[in-house]
């Protein structure tokens, strides 16, 4: 039986994610998937996310069949059995032999030939203990919750710590369910189209201009109609839509230009700068977000060189994304408890920058998709100076509920005091933090 493409393909990215800190999200998306056919794409997807949304969980069960430690094993051998155990343990309609076979042959594939008895003896090991997973009202710990549900123990404990048990709870129930893929629409004509090609959508949970994808395949959408949605968070949307309406507006950290576009739509008379470090992203990001009042530079917002003020200034900063670990869980093992300060340095320093480019009576919006407050209300309390006041987000949920594009029928709920903070699982979108800051 030879390896199929999908397991081959979910092989590969799941090396070089361990191997050369890859992410995963933007491999499933190269030109090396698109060779695969819509189902074994599909499949692949799985694998690959839902072997890193449960990683650690594999590797205890691993361990507890393995006569090595796992440190020993090699890391061709030990991708294929995460491969194998997450296929034995989550997977009824793969069958078990299908799911033990390919294994054996990635590792042969891998040229670790000597290593396929291995991995057949404990796959089948584990296949007749048949572990369980946990359930939700089984953990009443930290330690335990990070354990029953994948996550670091030292995230799942700040996060109690901050929010509660209950809400860690949902927090990780949310980052182990494949998320709902939110479109923003901005012309409603633009629904119709794609209802005749067989794209099937539901009303969006938070915001009137996004959608929920219930059917259909949008990779197989002409460009000029592919153009015209947005696949994005309905939660990132709505921190974009918090700007409000200018005539100069900067976006300091743009790409990969979803919020630039919300804003772009927006504000269609207005001038918008986006300035983006990388120049390539920032190439990218002129190619995917093609609004005619926009200028993108290649700049660092750490120093830009811009000599006019603006109305309102965007700062969506560069951050660990804790709120976004349903969509993106290598970040689980990838990040460390020290990152979160080398962040807040840079991001503080972003922040201060953006600041002085408001005009006076401006506003500003910094934004994260984290859940650490060392990046978020932290980050806002050591930049305001006697020159910036604090804005309640809850006067602008108010205005775009007064005005039909915030359907989320409890506005306070998305907020904690002045600040927008939603939560996944709480809310039904990712995590995002943002505070208005308004010029004296």
């Amino acid at each position: 039986m030879p390896i199929s493409p999908a397991r081959t393909a979910a092989y590969e990215i799941l090396m070089r994610v361990d191997q050369q800190d890859a992410f995963a999200s933007d491999l499933l998306h190269a030109p090396a998937c698109e060779t695969l056919s819509p189902s074994d794409h599909r499949l692949a997807t799985e694998l690959v996310m839902s072997v890193l949304r449960w990683r650690s969980l594999l590797d205890e069960q691993i361990a507890k069949h393995s006569s090595l430690k796992l440190p020993r094993l090699d890391p061709e051998v030990l991708t294929a059995l995460r491969l194998g155990t997450y296929q034995l343990m989550f997977l009824d309609r793969i069958p078990e032999r299908a799911a033990i076979h390919q294994s054996v042959e990635l590792v042969k594939r891998a040229r670790k030939r000597s290593a396929a008895p291995f991995v057949n003896a404990l796959l089948r090991k584990l296949l007749d203990s048949k572990p369980q997973t946990a359930h939700l009202g089984s953990v009443s710990t930290a330690s335990e919750l990070a354990s029953s549900f994948a996550h670091p123990q030292w995230l799942v404990e700040r996060w109690t710590q901050e929010f509660g048990l209950d809400v860690a709870r949902q927090i990780c129930d949310y980052d182990q369910r494949v998320p709902e893929t939110a479109l923003t629409i901005r012309d409603p004509a633009t629904i119709g189209k794609l209802e005749t090609r067989g794209v099937t959508l539901a009303p969006g949970r938070l915001l009137a201009s996004s959608h929920r994808l219930t059917g259909g395949d949008l990779t197989r959408l002409p460009v000029e109609l592919r153009d015209q949605i947005a696949i994005q968070d309905e939660g990132s949307a709505l921190v974009a839509l918090l700007l409000g309406a200018g005539s100069r507006i900067l976006d300091c950290c743009a790409a990969p230009g979803g919020k630039t576009r919300v804003l772009a739509a927006a504000n269609p008379a207005a001038l918008i700068i986006a300035a983006e470090l990388h120049p390539h992203r920032a190439r990218l990001l002129r190619s995917l977000v093609t609004a005619p009042n926009l200028r993108v530079i290649a700049a660092d917002a750490r120093n830009l060189a811009l000599k006019s003020a603006f109305d309102h200034v965007l700062v969506d900063v560069p951050c660990s994304g804790t709120g976004t670990l349903a969509r993106n869980p290598d970040i689980k093992w990838r990040l460390k408890p020290e990152d979160l300060s080398d962040l807040q340095t840079r991001q503080l320093a972003i922040l201060r920058s953006a600041m002085r480019h408001v005009v006076s009576g401006g506003t500003l919006v910094y934004s994260t998709c984290s859940l650490e407050s060392d990046e978020n209300e932290d980050v806002v309390q050591m930049a305001l100076d006697n020159t910036f006041r604090l804005f309640d987000c809850r006067d602008r949920l108010q205005q775009l509920q007064s005005d039909g594009e915030l359907t989320w029928k409890n506005p306070d709920s998305l907020t904690r005091g002045p600040l927008l903070r939603t939560i996944p699982g709480v809310h039904p979108c990712d995590g995002f933090f943002a505070a208005i800051l308004q010029k004296i």
